[in-house]
Formats: structure tokens, sequence, C-alpha cells
């Protein structure tokens, strides 16, 4: 492979001859430009009387030349001249007898000869033309007309990326040893009559290492990678996205054994007629020819297709069974190992202070992904640097921490102290609800300060991973939830419009609680689909699997969990008011409250592990957990 790249030319340079042929035309053009003008410049026009008066005068010098009605001759003063005889001029040659003037007829110019002459600089402006189209679409930069051939993406052949460079993801590195020996020694599994797979599909959220992961499988195996985006495929043109699947394939079978990668495959393996429309359109004919191509080649070709997408739900069955996608391989969120390994690596290049403990920052990011967590390092190295510093320490991962996950600081907005007051007890009534409640996330910071969309921020982290949920859970998180509406409620006995978005996740929870969790007394452990899908045309001639009654009743059982966990809310702020306007006094004063200092006003041991000291709150904590309280 690096030895075609080694031999291959720049365009244009593959052929010395066109070079050649281009300047033959181009000085060919400039020698006729300057003969014409040359010429041009030596005659003068005259018209036909003017050349009656000089003949007339006696200034003809030379004899007079008479190519049909083309006359041309020399004056005296060394001037060309060229005129045209009129047709129904009968008398000029006696006019010459008469002033002695020396005159010869020639035969005129030969029609085949004029359009000679006349076609010659257009054909050389045309093969000029041709020259350059046909250079430009030769190009790999721009090609022009070759819209319907695929270009896939190859990687940088020198800086391969390896399994060292991919953090986590244990399990579905060893699931990827597998394709990476068959690719080195394909003769060894071909003996014992195994088949590798065809196609293995990585599936996971945004942001987890897929691709990463695939370039990997790649560098280990030393292996050509083709890769494409799903949306590469489609164009305004119907037909292209089928060539382009063809002709990758092409390719593939040429550089065997290879690897073709399609990410984000969702883009083009969606179901098939799931819209209102016809099955001709651009994407399931593209679709089409992706499954006869996978279907058709042999698994004895060496060629193995992997895919990315973080929406396996809407992929079409005929592109995941057997033969196909053989492998489907999860890459899930990092827990807090695989974050550890992640952070180590995204960190190894950059200069970290002593004091910086990546297990904290590890056990302080959980729920965030690979992308996330290289995201949060960047923005470490560039608010240190901001700061005039040499290395990053561990307060740059804190404020690196909550711009990631918090959103930028906006205090550049001027609120009213009215106003502040008013998102001070909102806040503090989403605090102290959350601090009284088991079975929920411990409370790591408080601001009031502006970030992102929201004017404050109640932080939650969890303490370790959590992969399983109780009704307890939820029901508590509802609460804690509508705890701000019930402060401000509470305070001012009126409902503001800062609680928007926490109506809107509380709903959600409650609603998925009743309908997909069976975690309703009255509707029982059914679930009622709660479609989420885009497939419009699909879900139009579905029959409903509910009726309007039990429609009815999944509504009032959603809106009886949130009046009862907003009723639970605003009995706990009442009978603990003088804390609550505790916690709001010290927000308006200091504007951010970490979990210590939150502590410390509620009078409480602290129940949350402070994440940026390496150490548990309290002796007790570590015999003892949310839920026993």
């Amino acid at each position: 492979m690096d030895d075609k790249k080694k031999n291959k030319k720049k365009p244009g340079r593959d052929n010395p001859l066109k070079f050649l042929l281009l300047w033959i035309i181009a000085g060919f053009l400039l020698i006729m430009i300057a003969v014409h003008f040359s010429e041009d410049g030596k005659r003068k026009s005259l018209n036909y009387s003017a050349l009656l008066t000089e003949i007339k005068e006696g200034n003809i010098s030379d004899t007079v030349v008479v190519k049909g009605p083309v006359i041309s001759g020399t004056l005296k003063d060394g001037t060309r001249f060229s005129t045209y005889r009129p047709e129904e001029d009968t008398e000029f040659f006696n006019i010459l007898r008469e002033n002695d003037v020396d005159y010869k007829v020639e035969s005129g110019t030969n029609i085949w000869v004029n359009i000679l002459v006349g076609t010659i600089p257009i054909l050389l402006i045309f093969l000029l033309l041709w020259f350059f189209i046909t250079r430009q679409m030769s190009s790999e930069g721009n090609k022009v007309m070759a819209f319907t051939k695929s270009r896939p993406i190859m990687p940088d052949q020198k800086n391969r990326i390896t399994f060292d460079d991919v953090a986590g993801c244990k399990e579905a590195k060893e699931e990827l040893q597998e394709v990476i020996q068959f690719l080195k020694e394909p003769k060894r599994f071909q003996k014992l009559g195994g088949k590798i797979p065809k196609g293995v599909l990585l599936i996971g959220p945004p942001g987890t290492g897929k691709t990463l992961l695939a370039k990997a499988v790649a560098g280990e195996a030393k292996a050509p990678f083709l890769s494409m985006s799903g949306s590469d495929f489609v164009e305004m043109f119907v037909g292209v996205g089928a060539s382009r699947v063809r002709d990758l394939f092409r390719q593939a079978l040429r550089l065997s054994p290879c690897i073709i990668f399609i990410d984000e495959l969702d883009a083009v393996g969606r179901q098939r007629f799931a819209g209102l429309g016809g099955g001709h359109d651009e994407r399931e004919q593209t679709l089409n020819q992706l499954l006869v191509q996978m279907d058709g080649f042999q698994t004895e070709s060496g060629v193995i297709v992997m895919a990315a997408t973080n929406r396996p739900d809407v992929l079409d069955p005929a592109l995941t069974r057997s033969g196909r996608f053989d492998r489907t391989i999860v890459v899930t969120l990092p827990d807090i190992k695989a974050r550890e390994e992640i952070l180590a690596v995204h960190v190894r290049n950059k200069p970290v202070a002593d004091s910086v403990d990546i297990k904290v920052l590890a056990r302080a990011t959980a729920g965030l992904s690979g992308a996330n967590l290289e995201n949060l390092t960047n923005e470490a190295a560039l608010l240190a640097a901001r700061k005039g510093k040499e290395k990053i320490e561990m307060e740059d991962f804190e404020e690196a921490k909550d711009k990631v996950l918090m959103g930028v600081e906006r205090r550049s907005i001027v609120i009213s102290e009215k106003e502040k007051r008013i998102i001070a007890y909102h806040e503090a009534g989403h605090t102290l609800v959350q601090k009284q409640l088991p079975e929920v996330y411990p409370v790591h910071k408080v601001t009031i300060i502006p970030r992102g969309q929201a004017l404050g921020v109640t932080h939650i982290i969890p303490e370790e991973d959590s992969f399983i949920e109780s009704d307890v859970y939820y029901k508590n998180s509802i609460c804690a939830l509508l705890a701000g509406r019930s402060a401000e409620k509470l305070i001012y006995d009126k409902i503001f419009t800062g609680g928007e978005n926490d109506l809107k996740v509380a709903t959600e929870i409650a609603r998925r609680m009743v309908c997909e969790w069976g975690m309703s007394k009255n509707l029982g452990p059914v679930s009622y689909h709660h479609n989420e899908n885009v497939f419009l045309g699909r879900d139009l001639v579905r029959q409903r699997e509910y009726s309007e009654e039990t429609s009815r009743e999944i509504d009032s059982e959603v809106r009886r969990i949130l009046e009862e966990a907003e009723s639970r809310a605003a009995e706990m702020l009442k009978a603990q008011k003088n804390k609550l306007d505790d916690l709001a006094c010290a927000l308006l004063q200091r504007e951010t409250l970490n979990s210590e200092e939150i502590d410390e006003i509620l009078g409480l041991k602290p129940k949350s592990i402070n994440l940026f000291d390496g150490k548990d709150a309290t002796e007790e904590n570590q015999n003892s957990s949310p839920e026993g309280k």
C-alpha cells in the first residue's frame, strides 16, 4: 500500500506529452496573434473612393494586386493598403491604365482555405479547454464528473492508531481481537473451517469511542482501512448511492485483506418502507445495494465490514441478520476504572501537577463518555494556560468539570436583586430536599451564577456507577425536581417560569414509570408502548395498543405521581423553612456552595464524598450507604 503511494505521481504530471501539447498550442496561438497584429500595424485600410484619389494623384509606388474584390498595394510613403472593390464597378481597370499604374490580377482564395484558416484558431481554443477539463477530472481533489465514485478516507499509514491509544472498552477490544487475528493470519481460521464474521456492528452512546475502536483494529492488523460516513452515499441523484456502494466494495476487494468502516450507519440503514411514500427513494436503493454486496462477497475475500451507530433501534432487520452484521459489540459509557484509564491517556502528554489525582477525577466524572473526558482535560489545559500556569492543577480540572457538566458561566447577565432572590430560593429548595431524601444522588455543588441556558444550577453526582434504579429513587428524584417550584410557592405564593425544565424532566420520568417500567400501582405491571420513533408512515397504519380509557388512566396516573411528589416537597420545605432561608441567604452572599458548605449550613453530617480531596467526608460514611438512612 505504501509503495503505491510512493510511486503515485501528482495529478497532471503523469503524462509529459500533455504538457508538450499545451505549450505547442499556446505558442501557435501567440505566433498567430503576433503576425496578425504586426500585419495590421503596417497595413492601412482605405475606402474605395480614397484609393481612386490616390491613383489619380500618382501616389501608387508598386504594382496593385487584385484578388477578386480585394485590392492591395503600396503607397509612395511605404504604407501598405487594402480595400474592397464594389462588384458593380467596371471602370477600375480603365482608371489604372489611364494613370499608368501597373497591376496584376490573381485568382481568388480557395473557399476551403478560408474555412481552414478561420477554424484553426477555434479548434485550438477547444483543444486547450479540453486539456484543462480532462486534467481537472483526473485530479483526486476535485472529480468534476466522477460523483458516482466512492471516495473513502484512508488514515495516515505512519501514525496508526492501536489499542494502546484506546483506553477502557476492555470487552469490546477482546471481541475485536478475533477480527485482528483473521486479518493477520486468514489461513489459520480457514484450515479449521472457521468463518470470520462478515460484519461487525459497534453500538453505543455518542462519544464512547466506536470510530476509534475501528481505527485501532486496522492499526493493530496493519490492514488497509476504508472509512466512509453513511451520509456520503446519499445524494440528490437517484442511483448515485448504490453506485458508490459497488465502487467501495470493488476497491476493498482489490486491497484485501482490508476493513470497510461505515460511520453513522443509521443514515443509510434505516428501516425500509418507514415513511408515507413508496420504496423507490435514493436511501432505500442504497440500502438494498449494501445488503446485496454484504451478502454477495465471500468470507474468504478478506474484506470485513465494520459500522458504528448510536441508533440501533432504527436499523433495518435485514442489515443486522446473521450473514451480514454477524456480530454486535456494545460500547458502553466507561465505568470508574475505564475513566481512570481514559484520563491517564489524555493527560500523559500534558504537564500535570503532582497534586492531580486521576482516581479522584475518575470518581468525580461518573456518567461522562470518553469524548467528554477528552474535552474536560483539554478545557483544564486551556484554563491553566489562560491563568499563566506552567502545569495543570486540580482546581483547573474542577473548574473544567463544572464548565463541561453545567455550562459556561455567564456573569455578564445583569440580574436584579429581586430575581436573584427568587433563583436562590429555587435552588435552595432543590438542594434541601435532595439532601433529605434517601436513594438519590448527593448534591455536589449549587450555584446561582447563570451557566449555559440555566439561571441557576444544583449539580448532583453519583458516588458510584449504577445500572439499575428503583421506583423509590425515581419518586424521590421527581420530588427533588419539583422542590424548586414548591420553594417559590412557599415563599412568594406564586409560580415562576424558572422551573420549566424541571417540570419537563419530572413529567418524562413519571410517564416512563407508568408506561415502560410498570411502577404504577393502579395500572399494574403492564408495558404501554410509549412510541418515540420517527417512522410516521408506519405508525399511522399501526393499531393502537391500548384504549382511550387506558390513555386517560395513564394521564391521570402521571398527574397523581407528580402531584404527590410536589406535595411531599412542599411539606418538607414547610417543616424546615428556617434551613431553606439559611441556604438561600448563603447563596445570595457566596453565589456558589459546595457539598461541605451545604452540610455545614444545614447542620448535617456529610453524606457525600468530597470528590476533590480523595478522602471520605466522615468515618461513618464508609460503613453506611444513603439507602440505609
